[in-house]
């Protein structure tokens, strides 16, 4: 079967020449397969007429049509369709509590509609576009499972489900004050509690607007906390977060899921892989349709979800598997120095940041690993030359790409618009465009509005003009947020093959450790009192540079057998002690 998706932010019907309608053979042929009625603003494709050749996909101007084959029995178990010739979702999540449940996949895939439904938030309407939050139907259609019990609670009032919203910056739009007075008016009695278990003291005078992605994330956290619920849904809870601030939040995630039914979305796969206790993967064609799997082992999930190749289902969902080193403690001999720095320092009010001198060689990348707050964003700044330091001072001076924190979407244009602006000829590069424009799908961007991108669009827009634009040190602030685990393993790739490949250096700031562990030869670690003074140490090798950052965060990572990748230890187990009593903390010997 054809499954025919249309994209109407991109079709303008009274700007083309209907080309779909004018090229569909069928139509040629007498058949009403492509239509164009009177009172609808957009052309209308009867899926079971279509016969699957692609041709109003290619004639498209504006690229608007796909057409995605699926197999027929895929379609008799559709369970939320958003309206003609649009996304789709097929099958659901078991819930039950005492153990914690979590989604995994690629975006626009469905997790964020699949929340919404366990919310109750989206009633599910099973491809019938004309039933309208019907929910005895939902229940009946789910009474042979677990699920119909779920949603009978839930639609009674039974059950209550609080969902945190995967958009923390939002928030400011939304709400007022401070963040006390925000705690307080939603107060269940154990306010103190989640205060101090999400560390939030140093924010709770401070306004809402005046909070950073991090802060912002942790009041998410707690207004779902303080909320007295049966169903906790958790929508990205580690984005923004340093390390340690995520395993605080998947042991408070872990212990709520005892006697609570809880569920999470979560693309940090060394986070996941320590919170949830089974995995529900996700496949399909993003923004045509999601397949939720049957639920496996995290273990099994994650090792499937690397591998590309889902066994059960029979589904490639990647060309190529990611592959971890185990021997990574340095992976390439470099030998000319491109740039170094004396020991600097800056002053900010209540905040000292020192840092101590260093270098960084031709085709090394060295990747930054700290808590936030700790100066990693402002040593980043002053090695561009946006923040000049109090003492101290950069040498040889370099022509420097740089992709900041917070990226900004004020562009008044389209995103080719931009790309055309900042690299010119360039953009025909044919590495450009083979390996940096076209593995983050850019292209299919190029015609929206900057100021229109998503988080993740914007983040892959923002990484794919750095690595385009010509330099000789790529400093590259924070590539993981916003992304998905699919993209963050891609980008762990583009960042290598382009440091590589053009032999210049880079220098990656990230809180996820799959992605430094794939990207980086060295390691400066930051240490210090978080949001009062901060010191750099290193560049140092990996083995070394690990062990001083998790020693201080108190833990230990092993190797998969299978795949090699990073898992965290539990805490005080017997390869844990063993860890950190032979100083291995990550590299095990």
């Amino acid at each position: 079967m054809h499954i025919a998706i249309l994209d109407r932010e991109k079709c303008h019907p009274k700007k083309c020449n209907h080309e779909c309608r004018y090229y569909c053979p069928p139509v040629r042929n007498g058949t009403g397969t492509i239509e164009f009625p009177e009172n609808e603003d957009f052309p209308v494709i009867t899926e079971s007429l279509c016969i699957g050749c692609g041709i109003c996909v290619r004639r498209c101007p504006f690229d608007a049509i796909k057409i995605v084959s699926i197999p027929d029995e895929l379609n008799k178990n559709i369970l939320h369709q958003y309206g003609i010739d649009s996304f789709r979702l097929y099958s659901l999540p078991e819930l039950s509590k005492g153990r914690v449940n979590a989604l995994l996949g690629q975006n626009a895939l469905g997790k964020t509609t699949t929340m919404n439904i366990l919310s109750g938030v989206v009633i599910p309407n099973f491809g019938n576009l004309d039933k309208k939050d019907d929910r005895d139907y939902v229940i009946e259609k789910f009474s042979k499972s677990v699920m119909g019990q779920y949603f009978k609670d839930l639609y009674n009032g039974d059950k209550k489900a609080v969902l945190k919203n995967q958009y923390v910056d939002l928030i400011p739009r939304v709400a007022r004050g401070s963040v006390k007075n925000i705690l307080k008016n939603n107060d269940n009695g154990n306010i103190d509690y989640i205060i101090s278990e999400l560390s939030m003291e140093a924010s709770l005078n401070r306004d809402i607007k005046e909070l950073s992605g991090g802060e912002l994330q942790k009041l998410a956290i707690a207004m779902t906390l303080i909320k007295d619920a049966d169903i906790y849904l958790f929508d990205e809870a580690s984005s923004y977060l340093d390390i340690n601030e995520r395993i605080k939040i998947s042991n408070i995630i872990k212990k709520l899921s005892k006697d609570k039914i809880v569920m999470v979305v979560e693309h940090d796969l060394a986070i996941m892989d320590k919170m949830a206790d089974q995995v529900n993967l996700v496949y399909g064609s993003p923004g045509a349709y999601g397949v939720i799997t049957h639920e496996k082992s995290t273990n099994k999930a994650i090792n499937a979800f690397l591998s590309g190749y889902l066994r059960e289902e029979n589904v490639r969902i990647r060309p190529n598997s990611i592959d971890f080193n185990i021997k990574s403690s340095k992976r390439t001999t470099v030998t000319t120095e491109i740039t170094s720095w004396t020991k600097m320092t800056k002053h900010f009010e209540g905040f000292d940041l020192n840092i101590n001198g260093g270098k960084i060689n031709r085709e090394e990348i060295i990747g930054v690993l700290g808590q936030n707050a700790l100066g990693k964003t402002t040593f980043v700044k002053m090695l561009s030359g946006v923040i000049k330091p109090d003492s101290g001072s950069v040498e040889n001076e370099l022509k420097i790409a740089y992709k900041p924190q917070y990226i900004s979407s004020d562009f008044d244009g389209t995103v080719y618009e931009m790309f055309s602006n900042a690299l010119k000829e360039k953009m025909e590069d044919v590495f450009t465009k083979n390996e940096v424009i076209h593995p983050l799908d850019i292209e299919e961007l190029y015609d929206k509005y900057v100021k229109d991108l998503s988080g993740g669009e914007l983040q892959r827009t923002s990484i794919a003009l750095t690595l385009s634009t010509e330099a000789d040190l790529y400093l590259i602030d924070e590539p993981s947020a916003h992304l998905d685990s699919s993209y963050r393993m891609s980008v762990s790739k583009i960042i290598r093959r382009a440091i590589e490949n053009n032999k210049k250096s880079a220098i990656v700031v990230d809180h996820d450790i799959y992605l430094i562990d794939l990207i980086s030869d060295a390691l400066i670690v930051f240490n210090g009192k978080q949001g009062i003074m901060g010191e750099s140490v290193g560049p140092m090798d990996m083995r070394d540079g690990m062990n001083l950052f998790l020693k201080g965060l108190g833990i230990t990572f092993r190797r998969d057998e299978i795949t090699k990748r990073p898992r965290i230890n539990k805490t005080d187990s017997a390869l844990d002690r063993e860890q950190k009593l032979s100083g291995e903390y990550y590299y095990i010997k």
